[in-house]
């Protein structure tokens, strides 16, 4: 809801034949969703967080450097992401 200078609510309006936008799915999201389903599917879940950063290095094509190797090892393992200890 919007506030008009005399404190009223308004509502947006809507131009016909404009529909309104949707987050886009960027490459990121993608990976990350599955790069969990496919940890999944090994029987070995994944924290949304971890998914979320092996994504965005996987899909930049950039090294992780981490002190939590053997939280993304399956990663490195099965998603070609690159560790640096």
């Amino acid at each position: 809801m919007l506030r008009s200078s005399q404190g009223r609510s308004q509502q947006p309006q809507l131009v016909e034949g404009v529909r309104p936008s949707r987050p886009r799915l960027t490459p990121s999201r993608v990976t990350s969703s599955e790069i969990q389903a496919y940890a999944q599917l090994r029987d070995r879940p994944r924290p949304t967080n971890d998914s979320w950063i092996a994504a965005c290095c996987v899909v930049r094509e950039l090294p992780l450097a981490t002190f939590n190797i053997k939280d993304f090892a399956d990663f490195a393992e099965h998603e070609s992401l690159q560790l640096v200890h």
